[in-house]
């Protein structure tokens, strides 16, 4: 029936013969669709079991969620022209009742171009959640940047080696932590529990994936 629209008539009467065909065949065809999703259901609900109806609606759950994301994705994609925006972490301050060790990294001598002394600009400060046995401490790398009095050369100290590139962690709370899942076998929730009772949160999410890298890393060493 489809195939007639190539040539479709010019008599009004044939025309509306046309119309109901098509819409006859339409309504067959949503009858055999309901039918055989009918047919699908019970086929799955007989597969499954109990777990049909948890499998539906998970799937339900994705193709919604699959949708929303894509009519975001749609709306919020940038233009050729338009530059994305720099992503910004959404992380919580350190908890402030914590004891602070600042270690400052400053570069020494004069500078390098014009050998002419430098003036401070400003500085970063990067804070790192340390464990010591029985307490936690916030290490703060604080790093200057200096400008030549002469040219004008920015200079600044740069990062010392770290266990999680641009991470919280430092190498003793991973230690701790590693030691607690691995050796004393104390789950990574109840660890997360046990350091909100200092006043620190640290998600069962978060350890995971701190300690991820590091469990690859000794697999396959």
């Amino acid at each position: 029936m489809l195939d007639d629209l190539q040539t479709l008539p010019d008599d009004p009467s044939k025309l509306k013969e046309m119309v109901g065909a098509l819409a006859g065949e339409l309504k067959s065809r949503d009858i055999l669709i309901e039918k055989l999703q009918h047919q699908l259901v019970g086929h799955k609900r007989h597969r499954f079991g109990a777990n049909f109806e948890r499998l539906d609606q998970l799937q339900m759950s994705f193709v919604e969620n699959e949708a929303i994301a894509q009519a975001a994705a749609e709306q919020s994609s940038p233009s050729d022209n338009e530059q994305k925006p720099k992503r910004r972490h959404s992380r919580k301050p350190l908890p402030e009742h914590l004891e602070r060790h600042d270690t400052e990294l400053s570069p020494s001598g004069s500078c390098d171009e014009c050998g002419g002394a430098f003036k401070t600009l400003g500085e970063d400060v990067t804070e790192e959640l340390e464990y010591i046995p029985g307490r936690f401490v916030v290490n703060r790398i604080i790093r200057p940047r200096r400008a030549c009095t002469c040219c004008e050369a920015i200079v600044q100290a740069p990062l010392p080696s770290r266990p999680i590139d641009k991470g919280r962690p430092g190498p003793g709370l991973l230690a701790h932590v590693l030691v607690s899942k691995y050796a004393d076998h104390l789950p990574l929730y109840r660890q997360s529990q046990i350091f909100a009772r200092d006043g620190v949160e640290l998600k069962r999410s978060t350890l995971g994936r701190a300690i991820s890298p590091l469990c690859l890393v000794s697999f396959y060493h």
